[in-house]
């Protein structure tokens, strides 16, 4: 069973995005394992509004279902999603050999980055409380035995004292062993992808404050019921070799 995820604190984007870019890998420390079953959302089909403007180094095209598109990368990893999303190539940023992609709503919300060719490990030198709300496996993505899974979950640090920068919580693709317990080590969100890692991911942040955004400052429950998470899930979850 998992351990349920606290609902009611929150912490800034910044924060977040740094948290998962220096996240702790799983060392010999790490709690054991368990297999829960996955669990699926049904997305319905969003409504086509405009067309989004694609990196000139990948290959967009249309999907199969309406409203929506697909995008693949130059190094063989393709995914769908909504039409009026932009996807901004990040090249200059990219690791060498690698990819750098931003996705965005239609208002320029940050959803997720998909990121390739990344070095990845370290030590697990701090643990904290933990809570998962969601997790399927991806099958398409197995290398060498391992299957990834899309995960939403969430770390709090229970030293902070502000509560917007106690909890973070974040969605994406991890090969990491599920936590088990009551801690687990910070937010690993990375996959096997030759020649090396990837990730494709992003934070859910309710204060975020770009124009023409609804705030899900309730709880990450009643976030996961709105269109926005809908969608992103399906095109983390559709990310499959091209």
């Amino acid at each position: 069973m998992h351990r349920s995820a606290p609902s009611a604190i929150t912490v800034s984007g910044a924060i977040c995005l740094a948290f998962l870019l220096s996240a702790c890998g799983p060392s010999a420390s790490s709690p054991s394992t368990s297999s829960p079953d996955a669990t699926a959302t049904s997305t319905p089909s969003p409504t086509a509004t405009s067309t989004t403007s694609a990196s000139a180094t990948a290959s967009p095209s249309s999907s199969t279902e309406a409203g929506w598109k697909s995008y693949t990368t130059t190094d063989g990893l393709t995914f769908d999603y909504p039409e009026d999303w932009k996807i901004t190539d990040k090249a200059a940023d990219a690791a060498p050999g690698g990819v750098f992609l931003n996705i965005t709503n239609a208002n320029g919300k940050n959803l997720a980055d998909l990121r390739t060719n990344m070095v990845t490990g370290a030590e697990c030198t701090v643990k904290q409380s933990y809570g998962v709300y969601e997790t399927q496996p991806l099958p398409a993505l197995e290398q060498n035995g391992t299957v990834p899974r899309y995960v939403f979950e969430t770390r709090t640090d229970t030293t902070a004292t502000d509560p917007k920068l106690m909890t973070m919580f974040a969605y994406g693709i991890t090969a990491a062993p599920e936590p088990s317990g009551t801690e687990a080590c910070p937010v690993f969100h990375f996959f096997n992808w030759p020649p090396s890692g990837a990730m494709f991911g992003g934070v859910y942040d309710p204060f975020d404050t770009t124009p023409g955004n609804e705030m899900h400052v309730d709880t990450p429950e009643v976030y996961m019921g709105t269109q926005e998470y809908k969608n992103i899930k399906k095109m983390i979850t559709s990310l499959k070799p091209a």
